[in-house]
């Protein structure tokens, strides 16, 4: 079973049962013979006698509904089967399908709508479905999930009835399961894809004796020029009469954790999505990749207290278990504690390490906290990623029209200036620090971070 087969939802079954106290209703076509029989109103105005035949129709079609009713599959010889297509990830259109098996021996025509809930889909699916005796009929729908963690997905109704259409049944068939929404794996997914032909074009470079810049050891060759001085092997070059130049390999093995506040700044939204599901996904491909590179990655989610804590190790296991966590990543009201995220950090890794934080600036006049818990941890490398506000730039950017357009246009330059100046202050201090929009996060975290690998800065 492959990696997306063990995240996809099970399918369930189950046969349908009446879900009302009587769970039977009339057709249109029912109405639609009693809206023929008031053909004889007109002449009754002469004749009221005639006014009883009105009155005879109408027991005909009404005997013919009971007739229609009876010869009805029961409820127990229709089966509903609800499968998916893929794993639900936030923002990816999945596939829903719908598969109703009729054990009778009459044909129906049935209208199936499933107890969506609004976290998948904002108005109710229905499906029609025309079901032959002793066989099986399927549809589908789409759904597109706006939120992540767990949620209940209710019964499907089942309205069906005969080719007439006189009489229907209404029944309902228990397939109430719990789901769980993930982050965005197809982005996850073209971030890995591209460190795979990241990785293809280093290998021809290397080819071409162009080796990479960390400090693992690979080889020796002839010194060349515009290699650094510090590379050069002493020992080799007085064996062979000429400069020889040692050449390093990226470094593998290294710790990676991934911070994410899930406080109150990461509650904003950002079109359909929250700050906190734009960095969920990000994490999740800074994830893969660097498990994918070899390196061990661990996780923090903290809002008022450390939420989520996954140590540090590597593996398709350990993959599956950070999405699984980034998943159940929820936002908070209160503004998070980031001292105490950074001081739990401190004390569970003591060995230098990269540590992406996920955050955004608080818009204060005082120095965030969040700025301050940053600069504690000066025995590691920490890159510090600032979700930026697309609309904060296009209001500092924009030419006021009237007054109350330059205030605005005023107070958007003087927050955009103020998160710049904490960015530099965190840079001369040390700190790594990115703003990136929210559409462009996760390629920016890895490219950051494979520059990071490259040049050996961990």
């Amino acid at each position: 079973m492959s990696e997306a087969d063990s995240l996809r939802p099970a399918a369930v079954e189950a046969a349908t049962a009446t879900s009302a106290r009587f769970g039977v209703a009339f057709g249109r076509r029912f109405f639609l013979l009693l809206a023929i029989g008031f053909i004889w109103l007109v002449p009754a105005f002469v004749n009221l006698r005639l006014g009883y035949a009105v009155l005879a129709w109408d027991g005909l079609v009404l005997l013919a509904w009971v007739a229609d009713l009876a010869r009805l599959p029961r409820p127990s010889d229709l089966r509903v089967t609800r499968s998916w297509s893929a794993p639900l990830a936030l923002s990816v259109a999945c596939d829903v399908e719908l598969v109703l098996t009729n054990l009778s021996g009459t044909p129906v025509g049935a209208t199936l709508v499933d107890a969506i809930p609004r976290q998948l889909c904002t108005e109710p699916l229905r499906v029609e479905i025309r079901a032959p005796a002793h066989g099986q009929a399927r549809a589908s729908y789409s759904i597109r999930p706006l939120e992540r963690g767990d949620v209940t997905v209710g019964d499907t109704w089942v309205r069906y009835q005969r080719s007439l259409g006189i009489a229907e049944r209404w029944v309902k068939a228990p397939l109430a399961q719990t789901v769980r929404v993930y982050p965005n794996l197809e982005e996850a997914r073209r971030q890995a894809v591209y460190l795979v032909r990241s990785r293809q074009t280093a290998l021809e470079r290397r080819l071409t004796h162009t080796r990479g810049t960390g400090r693992e050891f690979e080889s020796l060759r002839e010194y060349r020029e515009g290699d650094e001085f510090r590379d050069i092997c002493w020992t080799a070059t007085a064996r062979r009469g000429k400069l020889v130049t040692r050449t390093y390999q990226v470094e593998r093995s290294q710790t990676i954790w991934i911070v994410v506040d899930s406080g109150r700044l990461m509650r904003a939204r950002i079109g359909e999505l929250s700050k906190l599901d734009y960095a969920a996904t990000a994490a999740l491909s800074l994830a893969e990749v660097a498990l994918y590179t070899g390196d061990r990655v661990g996780l923090l989610a903290y809002g008022r207290t450390v939420r989520h804590r996954v140590p540090a190790a590597r593996g398709s296991a350990h993959l599956r278990l950070l999405v699984e966590q980034l998943a159940d990543v929820r936002e908070e009201a209160p503004e998070a504690d980031h001292l105490l995220a950074a001081s739990r950090l401190l004390g569970d890794q003591k060995r230098r390490c990269l540590v992406v934080w996920l955050t955004d600036l608080a818009e204060t006049a005082m120095t965030p906290e969040v700025v301050e818990a940053a600069q504690m941890m000066p025995r590691h490398l920490v890159l510090f990623v600032a979700i930026g506000q697309p609309d904060l730039a296009t209001m500092a950017g924009r030419e006021p029209a009237n007054l109350a357009e330059m205030y605005q246009t005023a107070a958007a330059q003087e927050m955009a200036h103020r998160r710049e100046m904490l960015l530099a202050r965190m840079r001369d201090r040390g700190v790594l620090t990115i703003e990136a929009e929210s559409a462009s996060l996760s390629p920016t975290l890895v490219n950051a971070y494979l520059a990071i690998k490259e040049r050996n800065r961990i």
